[in-house]
C-alpha cells in the first residue's frame, strides 16, 4: 500500500506525508526530556520540528533529507517510538537512581574535603624519625659497591 506523494495517510497513530511523518506525544506518557533526547539522536537523519499544539502534548513532525517513500518512513515512525521508549526509560532510571548518586558524589566530596592539608602532610613529615634508613635508601651507591673510586684520586 504506497501513499501518494504529497497524500496524508494516517498510521498507527502518526500521519504519514510528502517525505514526513508526524504524531502527537502526550507528556504524562513521554516526558520532555526523553522526547529531546530522541530527537537529538534523530537529527543527522531528519529534520526534527516541535510544536506544542495543546498543554501536556508535544507534537512531532519528522521530515526526510531525502525522498522518503512509505515504507521508510514507516521505519522512521517506528525507530523513533523505539528510541523514544528507550529515552523515557532512561529519564525513569535516572530520577530512580538520584538519591543513590547523590549519596556517593557527597561521600567522595567529603573524602576530598577529610584529605590532609600539604601543611598536615609536611609537619608528619618532620616528625618522623627520617634518620632510620633500614633499607640503606640515603648510602651513596659508591659506598655501597666500593668500587675502589678512592684509589684513582689519590
Amino acid at each position: 500500500m504506497a501513499a501518494k506523494k504529497g497524500a496524508e495517510q494516517s498510521r498507527l497513530g502518526f500521519t504519514l506525508g510528502s517525505d514526513q511523518v508526524s504524531f502527537e506525544l502526550d507528556e504524562s506518557v513521554y516526558p520532555l526530556e526523553a522526547i529531546y533526547g530522541a530527537c537529538y539522536l534523530f537529527l543527522d537523519r531528519c529534520y526534527v520540528y516541535l510544536t506544542r499544539p495543546k498543554a501536556e502534548s508535544v507534537s512531532v513532525r519528522l521530515t526526510s533529507q531525502e525522498s522518503a517513500d512509505t515504507e521508510a518512513l514507516d521505519s522512521l515512525a517506528g525507530e523513533f517510538a523505539n528510541e523514544l521508549l528507550a529515552q523515557a526509560l532512561r529519564a525513569k532510571l535516572s530520577q530512580s537512581t538520584a538519591r543513590i548518586r547523590e549519596y556517593y558524589t557527597a561521600a567522595a566530596l567529603r573524602a576530598a574535603t577529610s584529605a590532609p592539608s600539604v601543611d598536615d602532610l609536611l609537619a608528619e613529615l618532620e616528625s618522623e624519625e627520617l634518620l632510620e634508613d633500614p633499607l640503606e635508601i640515603m648510602v651513596p651507591w659508591e659506598e655501597k659497591q666500593g668500587d675502589g673510586s678512592e684509589s684513582k684520586d689519590g
